[in-house]
């Protein structure tokens, strides 16, 4: 497949709520304290002092701004500038919606659909927030000179990388998805320098996952992990990461809200290698639909009487 070469590509910032739910999971419990409050609260603390928002959270004004540095901005003030911009841009709509926050057992079907639909919304808006164009362009330029793609996950992420195998599958490229651990140890041990490998986990500590990638990775292939922590041991030991942010909330923890966000981003990834070879692409893939379009049952005009 040819290679396209363009412009650098821009890095867009992830609202700041994003950024500070992908770090959580790595944070001591005080400055989890910190950033959970944040993310449930961000309209309130954009306007509150630091003294205050320490107390909100039972801890020290040294705490904060901690919390601040290990989110990677210079201090409370930049923070504040920062939720207020993200709080501005929301409609009242959203405002509205996420202020009804995880489904209870008092709400009516009709309130359990709305509230679906707006968490499962949000998760695929600020994954496409979050997600780093660079980062995604490295890997696709990557995947277009590999020998093969090996595609790691367990659960619901395993679910994910069966749909990226069969997308890369239609267009001509040869890949593996993969989420038994024996046999995904035993395909990367046959990986090489050419080849690429891609682990999925939404949390980014799934322990077969990382050994899958580990031993890839050991054999030089080229490592992507697709993850919503961008600090964990999964993102660790990867050379490209790409980010996810979804909204899991604790009543549909694991897998509907990360499954989405994992999903967005394969069709991004997909689509990013697809176009770059256009032609050929659209070739296979009608190829392959013509392949199995007899297997489809076809409405049959009524004799007339």
């Amino acid at each position: 497949m040819t290679q396209r070469v363009g412009l650098p590509l821009p890095e867009v910032q992830a609202p700041i709520t994003v950024q500070i739910r992908g770090i959580l999971g790595h944070l001591q419990p005080a400055m989890r304290r910190v950033g959970e409050f944040i993310v449930e609260n961000s309209e309130r603390v954009a306007s509150m002092t630091i003294s205050d928002l320490a107390n909100q959270c039972h801890t020290s004004e040294t705490t904060v701004v901690r919390f601040c540095r290990e989110l990677g901005v210079r201090g409370y003030a930049q923070l504040r500038v920062a939720l207020a911009t993200e709080v501005g841009s929301r409609s009242l709509e959203d405002a509205k919606a996420e202020a009804s926050g995880d489904i209870s057992d008092g709400d009516d079907l009709a309130s359990v659909v709305e509230k679906i639909a707006y968490t499962d919304a949000r998760s695929v808006i600020d994954t496409a927030q979050a997600l780093s164009i660079p980062e995604l362009a490295a890997v696709v330029e990557r995947i277009l000179v590999a020998d093969r793609i090996d595609i790691y996950g367990v659960g619901a992420s395993g679910i994910v990388g069966l749909d990226l195998q069969q997308k890369l599958h239609r267009i001509g490229l040869i890949s593996f998805a993969l989420s038994d651990i024996h046999q995904a140890l035993a395909s990367a041990s046959l990986l090489t320098e050419k080849s690429v490998v891609i682990g999925i986990s939404h949390s980014g500590t799934t322990t077969d996952t990382i050994e899958m990638l580990a031993r890839a990775r050991e054999n030089g292939a080229t490592v992507v992990a697709i993850t919503n922590s961008p600090r964990s041991p999964l993102a660790e030991i990867a050379d490209h990461v790409l980010t996810t942010a979804a909204r899991e909330t604790p009543f549909r923890a694991g897998a509907t809200g990360s499954r989405l966000a994992q999903l967005t981003v394969v069709d991004c990834l997909f689509v990013g290698v697809a176009q770059s070879n256009y032609s050929q692409s659209i070739e296979a893939l009608e190829t392959t639909r013509n392949a199995v379009r007899n297997r489809h049952i076809t409405k049959q005009k009524s004799p007339r009487k």
